[in-house]
């Protein structure tokens, strides 16, 4: 796990995974692929065209899935109808650039030549991505990484807490890989930066 570094000649920013990393990543960015589009939209009235011509058919409520909650915070907190009609006109958007930039991690990993085999330990790939894929993949971690810690429910200061749990608790594994998450994300951003 040597994270991202910037390749000084081509200034494309590099990742060489293992091919199980390779697949864990690929495998959280298809999960919140599919969270983010597990949720029904608005149906259009068919009354207005230019709303039928700019698609404007995003929820109107708040999710009820915490992360969902958290990656499409409600903008009027206090005048419901307000936070409705703002959800609705522009969630739809905001899903599909989330999907989008997740999706772009998986396409990357496939195009590195991820292995059909990802418990080979001595497979590994290089992910080699240009400026605007980098910010892309920027973008895509910290749903990551959002998302699992909605999931595992972590919070400031909570390290010690994670520190007891012993090695082969199932939250003290995820938590594991959201360190992990965190590591390639802040390798990431100092190969964009440097």
């Amino acid at each position: 796990m040597a994270g991202f570094v910037r390749d000084r000649r081509s200034k494309r920013v590099i990742a060489t995974l293992s091919a199980l990393e390779a697949d864990l990543l690929r495998s959280l960015a298809a999960q919140l692929v599919e969270l983010i589009h597990n949720e029904r939209a608005a149906t259009s009235t068919g009354s207005d065209p230019l709303e039928d011509l700019l698609d404007f058919s995003g929820p109107t409520t708040e999710p009820e899935d915490p992360v969902l909650q958290r990656l499409f915070p409600s903008a009027y907190h206090d005048d419901e109808e307000a936070a409705g009609e703002f959800r609705r006109y522009t969630e739809g958007g905001l899903r599909d650039s989330k999907s989008k930039a997740a999706e772009s991690i998986i396409d990357a990993l496939e195009e590195a030549g991820l292995p059909p085999d990802p418990n080979d330990p001595d497979l590994v790939i290089d992910v080699e991505l240009d400026e605007g894929a980098a910010l892309t993949w920027m973008r895509a971690m910290a749903d990551l990484r959002l998302a699992l810690g909605v999931r595992l429910e972590v919070e400031e200061d909570d390290q010690d807490y994670w520190d007891s749990l012993p090695d082969d608790d199932p939250r003290a594994q995820a938590h594991h890989l959201f360190e992990w998450l965190g590591y390639l994300q802040e390798t990431l951003i100092d190969a964009v930066a440097g």
